[in-house]
């Protein structure tokens, strides 16, 4: 569908009704003119030769040659589809350990920070590789599908956290599962798994699922993160070392055998974490030696440009209405009266020509060229983890053109990325606004939702994100991180409800032994004390007989008690 690309410009066709009102003054004033001469037959004589037909083509051509100068100012444009990305490489999906024993800190400054920064590498390492991310703990998430966006990767990757998964645990082959559903399964080469986790607490079934990927051509490297020795876990709520229920310092280990097993049956290899450029050289040196496929992936949309012909119509015009005479005969033009009427027409051209001149030195293409060339820096610096610069690149671009939504995009995600997220937020809000088609608002909306998500404005980024699946229903990422912002939303809910059902609690117990008080004391028994020791003795055989049966009962049971801290 046509449209503009810089739309604020069509303001200028104001200019029209200004030219037809100029016009029609000019034909009153030269009837007006004519009166005050009096005589008709003088009045013919000195306007012998002038056509009104003539004078009436200038305007239309003036009219005309404003109005495609204009349009030409605006950058009329169709899409065109998209420009295409070609490269040799594979697809890489990474399955990240997020459970709560991955806050241990035998590495510092805790092992999940330290896988996440093994990952970003990656991500700058496998350049010509597509890249998708799931996290699991006690169940598994697609984080991020196959992308060539190496930048969107890394800031999917920054909201990684214990906290996005409510259940606890270490489901290997569930994360297994997941990534490969997001291979192309037509497809037996070209693919690899790389799972990052400290392998505590295994899914049985994980060693099986990765012999059977393996069979479908799919290359499984395990690193394995943390120590034999082990470490405490800092409780975030308490800050304190976690403990068990029975009041014991849980200690999370790190489980080489599992890992080892997963990487033997999946045809690759395991590596104990030691340095994010030493792993991520090794794994890019492994990968190289794969067979490799030409990735063909949309980037941008193509715009066909349409300016240029409506400038040179502009031009054309303004130089036919240049040459054309207002007189049938030129020598006429000594005539006072015909001297008149020229004189009055040159506001007209004047005021036309102004417009025409301004499209010819400001054409829209500069204002997009320098648009683009902005944006294209700040891409640079944002791919070299330079986001000061990005930022300052991606903000002169919207000084060059304030409703680009690609620079205001931009500009949010660099800002984000140096912490200023309440800046990131009003950018984003700047991208909504100036998007015109709904994909482009859904995106705005999307992003905006990640920030609040991860500033933990809940109610606000589930508006976000709700805003985004009305611009763009089809849009699973939104839908999922719209689902674990409810979820999110409704455990702090429970949370509240628990606490203030506690302080309820605690607030009736403080007022039972006043009550107890208030009662009558009950009449001392008269018992022997014979009597007393005998009853005694008989409470203490029932009360151990009932502790050996509860020892019987324990040993017997199966059963070992939950952990919630894998």
């Amino acid at each position: 569908m046509l449209q503009f690309q810089h739309s604020e410009y069509l303001w200028a066709f104001i200019g029209i009704p200004l030219l037809l009102a100029l016009y029609f003054y000019t034909i009153k004033w030269k009837k007006k003119t004519a009166l005050k001469i009096g005589d008709k037959q003088l009045v013919a004589a000195l306007i012998k030769g002038y056509s009104p037909q003539r004078y009436k083509f200038k305007f239309i051509l003036i009219l005309c040659g404003f109005s495609a100068a204009v349009i030409a100012l605006a950058a009329l444009r169709l899409p065109a589809g998209s420009t295409t990305v070609k490269r040799n490489g594979i697809d890489v999906m990474i399955a990240l350990d997020v459970s709560k024993s991955m806050l241990a800190q035998d590495v510092q400054p805790n092992r999940l920070e330290r896988a996440k920064q093994l990952i970003a590498r990656l991500i700058d390492v496998l350049q010509d590789d597509r890249i998708g991310i799931v996290v699991f703990a006690g169940k598994a998430y697609l984080q991020m599908p196959l992308t060539s966006d190496h930048a969107a990767a890394k800031m999917f990757l920054s909201s990684a956290s214990p906290d996005i998964i409510p259940t606890q645990g270490t489901v290997i082959g569930d994360a297994l599962k997941m990534c490969y559903a997001a291979f192309n399964t037509k497809e037996k080469k070209y693919k690899s798994i790389l799972l990052i986790s400290d392998g505590e607490d295994h899914d049985e079934n994980a060693v099986k699922i990765a012999a059977e990927l393996a069979g479908e051509g799919i290359l499984i490297n395990t690193v394995g993160i943390g120590s034999v020795d082990g470490s405490t876990i800092t409780d975030a709520a308490t800050g304190e070392a976690k403990k068990d229920a029975n009041g014991q310092l849980v200690i999370t280990r790190l489980n080489e055998t599992i890992l080892k097993d997963i990487a033997v049956n999946g045809k690759g290899l395991y590596q104990l974490f030691t340095t994010s450029n030493e792993i991520s050289s090794k794994i890019n040196a492994q990968l190289k030696g794969m067979d490799k496929r030409t990735i063909t992936e949309n980037s941008s949309t193509v715009y066909q440009y349409y300016y240029q012909w409506f400038l040179a119509a502009a031009i054309i015009l303004l130089v036919i209405e240049f040459f054309t005479s207002e007189r049938v005969s030129v020598k006429a033009v000594k005539k006072l009266a015909s001297k008149a009427v020229a004189k009055a027409a040159k506001p007209i051209q004047l005021f036309g020509g102004l417009f025409i001149l301004i499209a010819i030195i400001l054409p829209a293409s500069l204002f997009a060229q320098k648009e683009n060339n902005l944006i294209k820096k700040g891409n640079e610096a944002y791919a070299d983890n330079k986001f000061d610069e990005a930022a300052d690149k991606y903000a002169k671009a919207l000084e060059a053109n304030k409703t680009s939504n690609k620079a205001a995009v931009n500009l949010g995600n660099a800002l984000y990325k140096k912490g200023k997220t309440e800046e990131a937020v009003k950018a984003y809000e700047a991208a909504v606004t100036n998007s015109k088609t709904a994909v482009d608002k859904s995106i705005a909306w999307y992003n905006k939702g990640v920030v609040l998500q991860n500033n933990k404005k809940l109610s606000e980024c589930i508006e976000a994100y709700k805003n985004a699946l009305r611009q763009n229903p089809a849009d699973e990422d939104t839908r999922f991180n719209l689902q674990k912002a409810l979820l999110k939303q409704q455990q702090e809910q429970q949370k509240n409800q628990d606490k203030k059902k506690n302080q309820q609690e605690k607030k009736e117990q403080q007022k039972q032994p006043k009550e107890k008080e208030e009662q009558p004391k009950p009449q001392q028994s008269k018992m022997t004390k014979k009597e007393a020791e005998e009853k005694l003795n008989a409470l203490l055989q029932q009360e151990k007989n009932l502790q050996n049966k509860l020892r019987r009962a324990g040993e017997a049971s199966p059963n070992k008690p939950e952990k919630d801290w894998k």
